[in-house]
Formats: structure tokens, C-alpha cells, sequence
């Protein structure tokens, strides 16, 4: 990781990991066994690359990053609510999770549905609260992380593509579409999130949705690399990239959407470095 980069998300990971601490019910509230498979799923693990991502457009355009946290916990409840349904039996069946049972392990079947659903609802009760941004602005906010974890143009509707094409032939069009729904959308959202939050101009955001399509598709192709090459075969009998096109040209394409995500930001200048360093990342992600 650039180091830049990794001196900023390691000041903002403990930062985002005690607002998520102060925004879940503690695991002694009643009813207990929920608010503990919440709590479970959510801290003690994962990279925090949403919420990270939140907070750095954000630092752009603001000096204090403090008040998006909030927003940017929001986002990563809303990813850890779809990790625990996402490994569900009906869903991809994965019994670990961050290197621990997964959610409905753990508990149960019950325990974990129940479990993401709180921590959506959860998510949007914590972007109804900061006092730090105009209403309009939330509502603003609130309108463009529903469609990125909803459906037709989400998270939501990328999982039921990817669900529907498991263990058929797809073409790279609808491979597309479902790694930029089902994982690019909620990235790309927190990015500019937190540029809109921050004060980002209309020219601005145009040129930070453009990064963000393209990280977001290339952070799910790098992912698909990855997991060809562990020897794990967790992607078995999914669509991937290195399925559809080899190791090679896999490579290649994520080589590409970093070229145009950089390309996307040069306008932005100076505010971009953090950003910038973000693909430096994914190009070297290892994990």
C-alpha cells in the first residue's frame, strides 16, 4: 500500500471501528443474541476499504474527516449486513468469514437473516442523525446509497444476477454488470459520498463517479484473480473473470480501469492523491 495511504487508513480504521462500536446496541441490550451476532459480524475483522474510501474523498475537501464517520459506519454496516447474508446456505454457503465462523455458525440460520436486517435498518437510522450536514444533503446521501444497495441498480441486484448465472456460460457484458452491481456500486458510492459530503463541485463528483466505476469493477476483477490463484476455489462454478478471459487478459483489464481511474482524476489535482494511492493498492493487493 502507498504509504501515504497506509498512514491515513491507519489513522481512520480505529476511527471508523469506535463509531461503529458507539452506533451498534451493546451485546448486554436486550434482546441479547442478536445485538451479539451483530456486533460479531461487524467489528473484531475486515479492511474497512468502504468506509476508508468514504473518509478520504471526504479529506479532499475538508481538513476534519471527523464528522463523516458517522456516514461512512453507515456504509460498512450496510457491507457487513450483506457479508452475513452473502454467506447464508441458501446464498453462497461459506462457513467462514474474516477468519471465523461465519455469522450463521456461530448463531443460527435465524440469528444471522435477523442480523442483517437490523444492521440495514441500522445503517440508515445512523444517516438520519449527524447534525454536521444540511437535511437536504443527507436526503441526498440516503437516495444514493438506497440504489446502490438496492435494486435494479445495486448490490442487491447484482447478487440475484450472480445467483441466477451460477454454474452457466456468461458473456463479458453480463459478467460486468454483475461484479459492478454486486460489489462496485457500494464502493463507488462511498467514494462519492464522501466527495459530495466534503464540498466536491458538480465537475468534481462527474469525475469521481467516473473513478468510481471503474475502481469498483476493478477491485471484484483483482478479487477474482486472487481467488484463482490461492488455491481456496471459493468462486467455483461462479462467473469469473480469469474463468472467462485467463489469468492474462484478466490482468490486463484491471491494468486498464486503473489507467482510467487515474485518468478520471486529474482534473481534481492535488486532491486526488489519496485516491490515486487507492489504485496503487489494488494493483498490489496480495489479500
Amino acid at each position: 500500500m502507498n504509504s501515504e495511504l497506509k498512514v491515513f487508513f491507519a489513522r481512520a480504521r480505529p476511527a471508523i471501528d469506535a463509531a461503529l462500536d458507539a452506533l451498534l446496541p451493546s451485546e448486554n441490550a436486550s434482546p441479547q443474541r442478536i445485538h451479539q451476532a451483530m456486533r460479531y459480524s461487524t467489528l473484531d475483522g475486515g479492511k474497512r476499504i468502504r468506509p476508508c474510501l468514504c473518509v478520504a474523498a471526504f479529506a479532499a475537501y475538508k481538513k476534519d474527516w471527523k464528522p463523516v464517520l458517522p456516514i461512512a459506519s453507515a456504509i460498512e454496516l450496510i457491507h457487513s449486513y450483506s457479508l452475513i447474508h452473502d454467506d447464508l446456505p441458501a446464498m453462497d454457503d461459506d462457513d467462514v468469514r474474516r477468519g471465523k465462523p461465519s455469522c450463521h455458525k456461530q448463531f443460527d440460520e435465524a440469528t444471522a437473516i435477523l442480523a442483517g436486517d437490523a444492521l440495514l435498518t441500522l445503517a440508515f437510522e445512523a444517516l438520519s442523525k449527524p447534525k454536521e450536514f444540511p437535511g437536504d444533503r443527507l436526503l441526498r446521501v440516503v437516495a444514493v446509497l438506497s440504489a446502490a444497495a438496492g435494486t435494479p441498480g445495486g448490490m442487491v441486484a447484482g447478487q440475484v444476477m450472480d445467483l441466477e448465472t451460477e454454474g452457466k456460460q456468461v458473456s463479458g457484458d453480463q459478467l460486468s454488470a454483475i461484479h459492478r452491481l454486486k460489489t462496485g456500486a457500494l464502493i463507488g458510492a462511498a467514494v462519492w459520498i464522501g466527495a459530495y459530503l466534503g464540498g466536491a463541485s458538480e465537475p468534481d463528483l462527474a469525475n469521481v463517479k467516473n473513478y468510481c466505476d471503474r475502481i469498483g469493477l476493478a477491485f471484484q476483477v483483482i478479487d477474482d484473480i486472487l481467488d484463482a490463484t490461492d488455491g481456496r476455489n471459493r468462486d467455483e462454478g461462479k462467473a469469473t473473470y480469469p474463468f472467462l478471459y485467463g489469468l492474462e487478459k484478466s490482468r490486463g483489464i484491471a491494468r486498464q480501469l486503473m489507467a482510467d481511474a487515474r485518468q478520471a482524476l486529474a482534473p481534481l489535482g492535488e486532491r486526488s492523491k489519496l485516491l490515486l494511492a487507492f489504485c496503487d493498492y489494488l494493483e498490489n493487493r496480495k489479500d
